[in-house]
């Protein structure tokens, strides 16, 4: 088709105007977060200089993390505003997302071509040449040593698969040997140049292109200056994180899984979703590209389930087209549009069993906080569910209960308050205090319990925010004894508003609608005792290792987070008696001691902390392999195991039986839970030390 030199240049204009527009309500919504944030956040900050280099430097790490699509010669163009982004925002200016966009969508393009230069011819192990951390950690000074790093970067990542892959043998000829890895050296170029240029690609074609995507990344960075939990959210993210806490998921209606061959697979379609409407899919077909609507395909033949699911979360609103390789061979193009569902997993979501042994133990699972948002009785809340879950192993005549909040990352403070006080009388379950230092006390409104029983809770290092409160309130009530790790240390609670400063916080806002939002930390929250968990968490009384003592990934590691401040004990606290703890630890230190899962987590834990400090990259395949052989491994990490003699078998009640039995999956779900289970090295010991304690 003949483009006449006219229609061109309007075109380009449509398409500058368009970026404009983009820009031009970024930097609104960048000026409305600090003026919302001025207005509501707990302990709002100053818009100076330390913002805007601090703003300047993460955007920039956020777009580019590896640093390798932007050089130094760029950073000379944007460097000017590093102490100028402050009056930027202020002043709802697009002068440096415009030309923050230009230079990265540019980069962008460079060095997917760059890739296909690069990888056109095999990569050469035999030199003896290597990655430095300087050359790693910064940014190239041109486009000539760009091209160099790219390059290392490439052959860095086939070398490591290749050492994934070939295991050097005596018994094979040196020549047969290297023929191996010539011929697997082919396929892992290609396999990396295409994850690399898949990545750029995703970025390329998100909706709303590279001034979108630049615009929400400078919008998500400001709002982290305040504090790791307050965050800027686009209508698609809005969407999600509602979804997370409960509310209705925009959603195609399939999941995901790979066949033999390594490939994503559609595994099931979802009845009633638009995929299932559709009538074009089936489980079985093979995801090859997906397509946003106005976009460029993005090849995914050989991409990960995660990378499927990264790009198919980047919008609610858009069409998508996703081409199929059905089980005949045949291609088919298939278009949908996301739709809102109910989630009808909510009987899956709490999980509980029975653990027989030397005691009768009931087991419940609750790995979120969720919320029924759209019932005022909140009959469909995770606390209620518990309740419905207690009551079934109160039927089984239990003689202790373990509540499993492990990886249980928070959410609806109300739902840990109404969880709290299942186990308690009645009385104050936690404290709030907000930005006008007001304390507010959280109580349990309903005399009684629905269980009086021996309790235990099970935490770790990612057990966060709601989840520290009900260990932190039923620790401090002597109540429940907390095994595990120390808790991640997140005592604040936030609320999600439209990006709108009229908005009062004392009148209802949950109908207003908006194109963007923000999540912004309002109050602080204390234990009964005027402690907090914030920064320090909740200690256990039963400590053991964990896998989070490799790293520093806690709420006091975060960059910005808010300190801790204590307050003065609930008046209305009364705790009840103590509870006989003193024998506990010395039991569980003696199984862990005997333990061999506990001994490699040990063993892991020092040596994944000696391998943190960043090192040379070899890209010489002797020294490589040598270096890998002495080098620590994460696949190293133990594999729950049984002790010698096990200590419950799992079984379910009666209920769940009924259900289990009449639905296949849903057994073999079963099945698997209970393999896991009963391997759980710390499931085990809490096992035994609820046994004693209720002896």
């Amino acid at each position: 088709m003949r483009v006449f030199p006219g229609t061109a240049l309007l075109l380009l204009i449509n398409i500058n105007l368009s970026a404009q527009t983009t820009l031009g309500k970024s930097a609104a919504d960048a000026y409305v977060i600090t003026r919302m944030a001025e207005k509501f956040h707990l302990q709002p900050k100053a818009i100076d200089n330390e913002f805007s280099i601090s703003i300047f430097n993460r955007t920039l790490k956020a777009l580019d993390e590896e640093r390798i699509f932007f050089t130094q010669d760029d950073i000379k163009q944007l460097i000017p505003y590093q102490q100028q982004l402050d009056e930027e925002v202020t002043g709802r200016k697009i002068n440096f997302l415009q030309l923050l966009s230009t230079i990265y969508e540019t980069r962008l393009r460079q060095v997917d071509t760059m890739i296909d230069h690069l990888t056109k011819s095999p990569f050469e192990f035999t030199t003896k040449e290597k990655l430095t951390v300087t050359e790693d950690t910064s940014y190239a000074a041109n486009a000539s040593a760009q091209r160099t790093k790219i390059r290392k970067l490439l052959k860095a990542n086939v070398l490591q698969i290749l050492l994934e892959t070939v295991k050097p043998s005596s018994s094979i000829a040196p020549a047969r040997q290297k023929q191996i890895t010539d011929s697997l050296e082919i396929v892992y170029r290609k396999k990396v140049q295409s994850a690399l240029k898949r990545i750029i690609k995703k970025d390329l074609e998100s909706p709303g292109g590279i001034p979108q995507l630049i615009g929400e990344t400078f919008c998500e960075t400001i709002a982290t200056y305040y504090d790791p939990h307050t965050a800027y959210f686009s209508l698609t993210n809005k969407e999600n994180f509602d979804s997370e806490l409960g509310q209705k998921s925009m959603v195609l209606g399939f999941g995901l899984d790979e066949n033999d061959a390594d490939q994503v697979i559609i595994s099931e379609l979802k009845p009633g979703s638009p995929a299932y409407k559709s009538g074009q899919l089936n489980e079985g077909d093979r995801i090859v590209t997906l397509q946003w609507q106005g976009k460029e395909a993005i090849d995914v033949s050989d991409a990960s389930i995660s990378e499927i699911a990264s790009i198919l979360d980047a919008s609610n609103h858009d069409k998508i087209k996703i081409t199929v390789i059905k089980a005949d061979g045949a291609k088919r193009d298939v278009e949908l549009s996301k739709a809102q569902m109910d989630d009808d997993t909510d009987a899956d979501k709490v999980k509980s069993f029975i653990l027989k042994g030397e005691r009768k133990i009931g087991y419940i699972s609750l790995p979120a906080f969720y919320s029924d948002w759209e019932n005022e009785e909140n009959v469909n809340g995770c606390a209620n569910d518990v309740a419905k879950e207690i009551i079934k192993l109160k039927n089984e005549k239990i003689d202790g209960l373990i509540l499993d909040l492990r990886y249980n990352g928070g959410g609806s403070v109300q739902e840990a308050i109404d969880l709290s006080g299942i186990f308690i009388d009645v009385g104050p379950v936690g404290m709030q205090k907000d930005r006008s230092s007001k304390v507010y006390t959280f109580k349990d409104m309903n005399r009684g319990t629905i269980y009086d029983g021996p309790l235990f809770i099970m935490v770790n290092g990612y057990s966060a925010s709601a989840s520290e409160l009900v260990a932190g309130t039923l620790q401090d009530y002597n109540r429940a004894v907390i095994v595990g790790a120390t808790t991640y240390g997140k005592a604040t609670s936030q609320a999600v508003l439209p990006m709108d400063t009229t908005i009062s916080l004392d009148k209802d806002f949950s109908k207003r609608k908006a194109d963007s939002y923000i999540k912004l930390t309002l109050e602080k929250l204390y234990r009964v005792t005027g402690a907090t968990a914030q920064f320090s968490g909740v200690k256990p009384d039963v400590v053991l290792p964990d896998i989070m003592d490799a790293s520093s990934n806690r709420e006091q590691d975060e960059l910005y987070a808010l300190p801790a401040t204590g307050i003065e004990a609930s008046k209305l606290f009364r705790p009840l008696p103590p509870l006989n703890k003193a024998q506990l630890q010395q039991i569980a230190s003696g199984v862990a001691d005997t333990s061999a899962f506990f001994a490699g987590l040990s063993k892991y834990i020092t040596q994944k902390k000696a391998a943190q400090q960043k090192t040379d990259m070899l890209l010489n395949w002797n020294e490589a392999m040598q270096l890998k052989q002495k080098a620590f491994n994460e696949d190293d990490l133990p594999s729950f195991s049984l002790n010698k003699a096990r200590m419950f078998i799992v079984t379910n009640n009666q209920y769940e039986l009924q259900r289990i039995n009449a639905n296949k999956s849903i057994k073999e779900m079963n099945d698997a839970w209970t393999a896991f289970l009963e391997k759980d090295p710390y499931l085990q010991i809490t096992f035994l030390l609820i046994s004693k304690f209720t002896k």
